[in-house]
């Protein structure tokens, strides 16, 4: 095409502003949205604001006022379920046809498919939702991960002989409470580790925390941020009599941990996409 490759996208998700009660809770946050894009040999992001104006205006417009005029576009790469404009009346047939007489080409990507599904962010969702975390690395492509910064806790798994770091996190989507085995990223360095999401309810706590146990760690975290990569699903969130019955847990879940994260590799950003940065 000769020009610049941009995406064009829209802050707030549409729905949030449309109908809050129906928007979906985001895959990324904004801050790893950014960064996939700019490892994608993307040139510009336009991060442009969804608000009434936006809302209602209709699809030739947007296509005629936006892209072509203020953007110029020269080239369009769309989805082949691609709706847009007011009441989502654009599609990708709109798209060809304006193209035509506007002098802009348009490609439309087909669905990808596997295992008699096809991929898509609403299925992405449904097994982060699920915990199917090892699935979820399967559609992505990557592992799915959370960026957190260690907060101050209760120091309860301290006190239990199993250390953890509380993670405070944007992130709005979260896999289903329960144990996972986890690869922990702090600055360069990459260490195993067993993470709980989960409302702790041996202590009957209230809330939802994120904490996780480093494995062969010992040192100080507070302040730091550490982006977590899920690897695999060990257990559902329990209910433990005791202390003693959730030390022993605490003990199988680690033991499970290291056999499954010695056998396990993580795909990094710029593992799977590489622009040459």
């Amino acid at each position: 095409v000769g020009g610049p490759a941009a995406v064009y996208t829209f802050v707030p998700h549409p729905l949030k502003f449309l109908a809050p009660d129906r928007a979906p809770l985001l895959i990324n946050t904004n801050q790893e949205k950014e960064v996939l894009i700019g490892a994608s040999c993307i040139d510009v992001l336009i991060c442009a604001p969804f608000d009434q104006t936006m809302a209602n205006l209709p699809a030739h417009r947007f296509v005629r006022e936006v892209l072509v005029e203020k953007v110029g576009m020269r080239h369009l790469v769309v989805g082949y379920d691609y709706l847009f404009g007011k009441g989502r009346e654009g599609n990708a047939q709109l798209l060809q046809r304006m193209g035509e007489y506007l002098g802009f080409a348009v490609e439309v990507l087909e669905p990808i498919s596997g295992a008699g599904q096809v991929y898509s962010s609403t299925r992405i969702r449904q097994l982060i939702q699920e915990g199917q975390v090892h699935r979820v690395a399967e559609l992505l492509g990557r592992n799915f991960t959370l960026l957190g910064r260690v907060v101050h806790g209760f120091k309860r798994g301290q006190k239990l002989g199993f250390p953890t770091a509380n993670l405070q996190t944007e992130k709005e989507l979260l896999p289903s409470p329960g144990v996972y085995a986890v690869k922990v990223k702090r600055g360069a360095e990459v260490v195993d580790g067993v993470l709980n999401i989960g409302h702790n309810p041996t202590f009957e706590a209230s809330g939802l925390c994120i904490e996780v146990h480093l494995l062969d760690f010992d040192g100080q975290l507070y302040g730091e941020d550490l982006r977590v990569y899920f690897v695999e699903r060990l257990r559902d969130e329990r209910r433990f009599a005791d202390s003693n019955q959730l030390v022993q847990a605490i003990g199988e879940d680690i033991k499970n941990a290291r056999q499954i994260l010695s056998e396990s590799e993580i795909t990094q950003y710029h593992d799977y996409l590489d622009c040459g940065q």
